[in-house]
């Protein structure tokens, strides 16, 4: 219905004091501080205004991400020149950056390519810089008004991975495919009995974090007993065939850890050891991890090892990782120094590695790690675990029925396996030290937009992606190298 004239009157009146009421308000209230509430709004407009006048120079989403971290933000290194006569031209740049609420990490300025000799004219740039993902785009295009030749890394994307030991918490996705409440295959399969209690050592290891100590198993007569069976036919034919560095680790266990037929060593023990011997140390997991998630830990020396025994029917084999597979195959192995480099080496390369290179990576472990041969007096030895916790598979790699090859870790990296039946094809290193210096020459050739650097200290892993990062680990190499070099000349 429509207002009449004194009811029209009234209401612009009310409307009048009301504007003029807010307007009172807003110079008075708590929530008003002036200047301050000015500049947020100025930042505010300034970000819109910028977003919209670079959208139409932005470039494809995504194509300038360098590194994508967990929680939006975007790493990017951005390369960019200024005329040094125009003085504004770095204020106005670096108020960017502040626009975008960019964290800058890095900046750096060298001589122009475009300036003649002696003359600074222009200034190169490199600034390194966090930004939320949603902002690059626009950050790159509000740049490109003030800066000449603008530009990026190419693009890489990253896969997340952990750069510190306590985020292998965040490690644990299962493969499912031999889980015994699945597999129909598995000889546990139609014992509930047996699946409940492998459920319940499996949840042992999910709630296990980083720091606390391992859990430990009550082993039953019947799991001692399959221990037992295993244990005693693979030390009998591990005697001639397994490689020294297993044989003198395996005794030293059998000293230290509580290896012997009727006892199932716990884990928080042998890691113990372990970690004395060479740094490496177990990490209790519920079944078969991912390829990334499990050689991701290798590279902070950690090996994830299960703590459930396989089934009573069939002691010579199980489809599965399980502890008499690790404790018997895998933990003499890692007592080894330059066999543990070996290993942690394969865990670095995969760090952020992309999902085809992880695939081969995880083949040349199969190939080395799992059923890996070696020469050791004129002889053909083993060193895989899965050979030496295999007696039928150890007799077979040594028959003359498989074709042996050198290793050669291009080849083995792309060479079909067998996870059901013995392997039609092995591989041959002439040492461990030379296996080392292959996989080094194939690990230099993984494209990554950085490399990485373990440090023991504060069992981290260092992204080494610009050059200051580099320098100070050149400079700890240094010391190192300073150390050796005394001792030498002492013995001089």
């Amino acid at each position: 219905m429509p207002l009449s004239d004194s009811s029209a009157s009234s209401a612009k009146i009310t409307r009048r004091a009301a504007s003029e009421l807010a307007r009172a308000e807003s110079l008075t209230s708590p929530r008003f501080v002036g200047r301050r509430q000015s500049l947020i709004e100025d930042a505010r407009k300034g970000r819109e205004a910028a977003a919209a006048a670079a959208a139409v120079e932005a470039t494809e989403p995504g194509e300038q991400i360098v590194f994508e971290e967990e929680d939006g933000k975007a790493v990017l290194n951005l390369f960019f020149t200024l005329r040094v006569a125009q003085s504004p031209a770095l204020s106005r740049a670096l108020k960017v950056f502040e626009t975008f609420e960019a964290k800058i990490h890095h900046l750096e300025t060298r001589p122009s390519r475009k300036s003649s000799a002696g003359n600074l004219e222009h200034l190169d740039y490199l600034v390194r810089c966090v930004v939320h993902l949603s902002d690059v785009n626009t950050l790159i295009g509000s740049l490109k008004r003030t800066a000449e030749d603008v530009r990026t890394t190419k693009e890489v994307k990253v896969h997340w991975f952990p750069k510190k030991i306590s985020e292998l918490d965040r490690c644990h996705h299962l493969v499912t495919k031999y889980d015994p409440d699945l597999d129909q295959d598995h000889p546990g399969f139609t014992d509930p009995i047996y699946r409940q209690r492998r459920k319940a050592i499996g949840d042992l290891a999910f709630s296990h974090k980083h720091g606390t100590p391992i859990p430990r198993v009550d082993y039953t007569q019947e799991e001692i007993a399959t221990w037992r069976e295993v244990y005693s036919m693979l030390t009998e034919v591990n005697t001639m065939h397994a490689c020294s560095e297993h044989l003198e680790a395996f005794g030293l266990l059998e000293k230290h850890c509580g290896y012997s037929p009727d006892n199932i060593p716990q884990l928080q023990d042998v890691s113990s050891f372990l970690r004395e011997r060479t740094g490496f140390q177990l990490r209790p997991v519920a079944g078969l991890l991912s390829a990334r998630d499990f050689l991701a830990s290798l590279a902070f020396r950690v090996f994830q090892c299960t703590q459930y025994i396989r089934h009573a029917s069939s002691p010579m084999y199980s489809p599965e990782p399980d502890c008499v597979h690790e404790l018997l195959g895998h933990v003499p192995m890692l007592a080894d120094k330059t066999f543990a480099q070996f290993s942690q080496n394969i865990g670095l390369a995969s760090l952020g590695a992309s999902d085809e290179d992880i695939e081969k990576l995880s083949t040349l472990y199969w190939f080395t790690v799992e059923f890996g041969l070696c020469r050791q007096g004129g002889e053909v030895k083993a060193y895989g675990a899965g050979l030496l916790s295999s007696y039928g598979e150890l007799l077979h790699a040594l028959s003359d029925e498989p074709e042996r090859r050198e290793f050669d870790p291009e080849e083995a990296a792309v060479q079909p396996y067998q996870d059901q039946n013995y392997q039609p094809v092995y591989f041959v290193s002439e040492s461990f030290t030379h296996a080392k210096e292959k996989l080094r020459e194939y690990v230099a050739g993984i494209k990554r937009p950085f490399s990485v650097r373990y440090d023991p200290f504060t069992e981290s892993v260092e992204v080494l992606d610009d050059p200051l990062k580099i320098r100070a680990g050149l400079e700890c190499v240094k010391d190192e190298l300073k150390t050796l070099t005394d001792a030498l000349n002492v013995l001089a």
